[in-house]
């Protein structure tokens, strides 16, 4: 697909994003109040919890080594073919394409990317905790367990925390953060619960994380959704700058090189419209207005640039463009004199030529 049709087509997709953003005025963008702030600690502090636990090899170690004893895909093989289809619901690559089809969906309606980048951020976070913690504990899962009794870390494991239930949490989480209604926010809250505490039992059952991997997983979701109130400026500025990118992308279309990301000169001020704008030096898009032009202030960028430039060629009238009116155009001074001199002017109606003629002297 060449470069120009792709530029048409996301001009499309933004001259719908142009639009004032359609949020429903009762329900606010989550902000990190009291009462998020403590679920953030006490989360924090399970987090902490476990994996201090499987540090010291305590209790939870045990169970972890119970369950797998325990077997549970032999206690119900009944179930095993349904519960294979459900953890795809906690694999990476299936739920972000899911959920990102669905707010692509939801930017397009309320002409926001706040719905498509909120999920960047949140996978990113994601990516970032758990891996880093994935790959600096380096648990062995169950399977390859090598010692009866052992935590199995700094092995060159990289499942604990578990990532499918983490990602489960986060990626269906993310759509109760952003619901549309309170109804709707408590509703998919529910949801997301349930299938998150269903992923994150379903690799158990499978033999494939130990009980501490999941409930850290978890904690490392919830974590992620709790904390996302804090990255909502970074949300705002990543989207003005999509917008901004988007702009000298279609300048670049219509102009056919990239603009100057800095203005040291600025053209006279031009009538567009009606409106007063400011265009760069040597923009080949601007066309001089017609009848005079006003000058910019006197500076020496400015004057550097009028002193090497051509002069304007005044445009002809044309018809329907809006003309500004005297008042507000800026004071300049004429270079010479634009009238004809005096043997070329023609003569009032019902006048002489002579009393025409000013009178000198007088």
């Amino acid at each position: 697909m060449r470069t120009d049709q792709i530029l048409t087509r996301l001009e499309r997709v933004f001259a719908r994003l142009d639009r004032e953003p359609e949020r429903p005025a009762h329900l606010q963008t989550p902000q990190m109040s009291r009462h998020r702030v403590v679920l953030l600690g006490s989360t924090l502090a399970f987090y902490l919890a476990i994996v201090v636990a499987v540090l010291t090899t305590s209790w939870l170690v045990r169970l972890d080594w119970q369950v797998m004893f325990f077997r549970p895909y032999e206690q119900w093989p009944q179930v095993h073919a349904f519960l294979d289809y459900l953890v795809v619901l906690g694999q990476r690559g299936p739920t972000a394409v899911m959920v990102a089809a669905w707010l692509g969906w939801r930017s397009w309606r309320q002409h926001t990317l706040r719905p498509l980048i909120a999920l960047g951020v949140a996978l990113l976070l994601l990516n970032i905790t758990v891996g880093s913690v994935k790959l600096g504990l380096g648990r062995l899962g169950p399977h390859y367990a090598t010692e009866i009794g052992s935590a199995e870390l700094f092995a060159g494991g990289d499942i604990f925390p578990s990532g499918h239930t983490a990602n489960a949490v986060v990626t269906w989480g993310i759509l109760a953060y952003l619901a549309s209604t309170v109804v709707t926010r408590r509703v998919l809250s529910v949801v997301s619960a349930v299938v998150s505490l269903s992923v994150g039992a379903t690799t158990v059952y499978l033999g494939t994380h130990w009980v501490s991997d999941v409930l850290l997983g978890w904690s490392a979701g919830l974590l992620i959704l709790l904390a996302l109130p804090w990255f909502e400026p970074l949300i705002a500025r990543s989207e003005a700058y999509v917008f901004e990118l988007r702009e000298l992308l279609r300048r670049r279309a219509e102009t056919g090189r990239m603009p100057a990301p800095v203005v040291t000169a600025l053209t006279p001020l031009l009538s567009a419209g009606g409106k007063w704008q400011l265009r760069p030096v040597g923009d080949p898009g601007v066309e001089p207005a017609a009848g005079p032009v006003a000058q910019p202030a006197a500076t020496a960028a400015a004057a550097a640039v009028a002193a090497h430039s051509p002069a304007p060629r005044p445009a002809g009238h044309v018809s329907g463009r809006q003309h500004v009116i005297r008042s507000e155009r800026t004071p300049v001074t004429p270079v010479g004199s634009r009238r004809p001199a005096h043997g070329e002017r023609a003569p009032a109606r019902g006048t002489t030529a002579a009393a025409a003629r000013p009178v000198a002297g007088g």
